[in-house]
């Protein structure tokens, strides 16, 4: 793992649909994803998959996880 201050973007594995991807995002937005995943009783696979058929084509997988965890921690989630 990097330093927490970090603001490089890792590769985190995911599995949509039965198959595996992978996304490139921050430490602290990985962590407030697998944070948020938790506190809705779901896996981090299943909540991804559940923001990638929202976004449609309209943004990549790891921007809609950001945009994501931007509006709940903004909603006091």
């Amino acid at each position: 793992m990097t330093a927490p201050g970090d603001a490089r973007p890792r590769k985190h594995s995911v599995t949509l649909n039965g198959h595996r991807t992978s996304v490139s995002l921050e430490d602290a937005f990985w962590l407030e994803f697998q944070r948020l995943a938790d506190a809705r009783g779901q896996s981090v696979n299943d909540l991804a998959a559940e923001i990638d058929v929202a976004r449609g084509v309209s943004s990549g997988l790891a921007s809609a996880i950001r945009l994501f965890v931007l509006t709940e921690v903004k909603a006091g989630h």
